[in-house]
């Protein structure tokens, strides 16, 4: 029988001590999720300490939302109070931000867990068939006990890896243009807010402010119903849809296992099992969630520097500083907007600033608002490309 004490298998031996370690972490079935948290929290961090808001930047912060509050509402024409209840932040560090965003985001990536483990269960590891003879499975046994249980590690690994760069750029709660659990509070990352206010030479307190109206902005558009469901249900299906190439990641971790040269190989290189986690059948998903989100991001980027115009004395240069921070090749936008099948580079960036322009150009302001008024008025991948289809299809172009 195969185990860590078998000097002539050492691969057995290997493979149950990564069971045990595996199969001993906290949370048991989520194991990934205590992967992805570990990983996150160190890489946010740095492996450093996650240090409290300094109180005073607490208050800073809730004074200025007061201000910010009123001048999105006018701005959007979406009331922030609705129901009575206001709108107040929550200042964390990098790293409390890295494990509030897995949890916000945790039913979704539970579904790509769960399609990984049927992928797995369908696909059993490519073995020498002579190991099946072993008692008790032998290494055999081992193998394939050993996808089931790796593959969602692997996963949380991803997405503990791409949480934890994204949290150390991070200014608030809509980092990515993505809705989080219903709540009239949303986390701000004020150490984040002050270094980009000090590499960029802007004032703090005007940085300050302009994350609050783009925050507050953010929230407003993410809490009409309509841009809501749309969103979720397009998250749903492209993790639903996410079978496939999850197939494609534990075919490949099947085939290494069979031969220990080559599961070296393929440990040694995990990004490459992961690095096609969008199937041909996710990618019309993957274009109407990216379509979607470009045209939410652009608005409140457009609301935003309307608004800070009048109220900051360097407008342009918040603006322009804001721009290059977000076409800036970094892991954090794209590695965790890629695990939900979107574009958040500079091609998305401009598209939809030039979406958001020509509806402007074409009908005026107040045409915007039209925009999240009615489910059935959201923007298709097409109209995003050409404005003018979806004011024609919303009827406000003669």
């Amino acid at each position: 029988m195969f185990g860590s004490g078998d000097p002539d298998n050492p691969m057995g031996g290997l493979l149950g001590d990564l069971l045990k370690v595996i199969g001993s972490a906290p949370g048991g079935s989520d194991t990934w999720f205590d992967a992805a948290r570990t990983l996150a929290h160190g890489v946010a961090t740095d492996g450093e300490s996650d240090d409290n808001a300094d109180p005073l930047v607490r208050i800073a912060f809730e004074e200025l939302a007061r201000v910010a509050e009123l001048h999105v509402a006018d701005a959007t024409g979406i009331s922030l109070t609705a129901g009575g209840t206001t709108v107040s932040f929550d200042a964390v560090g990098p790293g409390q931000w890295s494990y509030r965003a897995l949890t916000a985001y945790r039913p979704t990536l539970q579904l790509m867990v769960e399609a990984q483990q049927q992928a797995a269960a369908a696909v059993p590891p490519s073995i020498d068939e002579g190991l099946l003879d072993e008692p008790s499975g032998g290494i055999g046994g081992l193998l394939g006990q050993f996808a089931l249980t790796l593959g969602p590690v692997l996963l949380g690994m991803q997405f503990g890896s791409a949480a934890g760069h994204l949290a150390r750029r991070a200014f608030g709660q809509y980092a990515l243009p993505l809705p989080w659990p219903e709540s009239n509070t949303l986390l701000l990352v004020p150490s984040n807010v002050a270094k980009f206010a000090e590499d960029w030479s802007l004032p703090l307190q005007e940085v300050q402010l302009w994350v609050c109206l783009r925050e507050l902005t953010m929230h407003a558009v993410m809490t009409r119903p309509g841009v809501r469901s749309s969103l979720n249900l397009l998250l749903s299906d492209a993790a639903a849809h996410a079978a496939a190439s999850q197939r494609s990641m534990v075919e490949r971790l099947g085939d290494g296992l069979g031969d220990p040269a080559a599961l070296e190989g393929v440990l040694s290189d995990p990004e490459s099992l992961l690095a096609d986690l969008i199937s041909p059948e996710q990618q019309h998903v993957s274009n109407a969630l990216t379509a979607l989100t470009t045209s939410i991001g652009a608005y409140v980027d457009h609301v935003t520097a309307g608004i800070a115009s009048t109220l900051t004395s360097s407008p342009a240069a918040l603006g322009e500083a804001w721009y290059r921070y977000r076409v800036e090749d970094t892991k954090g936008e794209q590695a965790f907007a890629g695990l939900f099948g979107l574009n958040v580079g500079q091609v998305e960036v401009d598209r939809g600033a030039s979406f958001i322009d020509g509806v402007v150009e074409r009908a005026g302001e107040d045409a915007l608002t039209r925009l999240w008024a009615d489910e059935r008025d959201l923007p298709t991948p097409a109209e995003v490309d050409a404005p003018g289809l979806w004011l024609a299809r919303i009827g406000l172009l003669d």
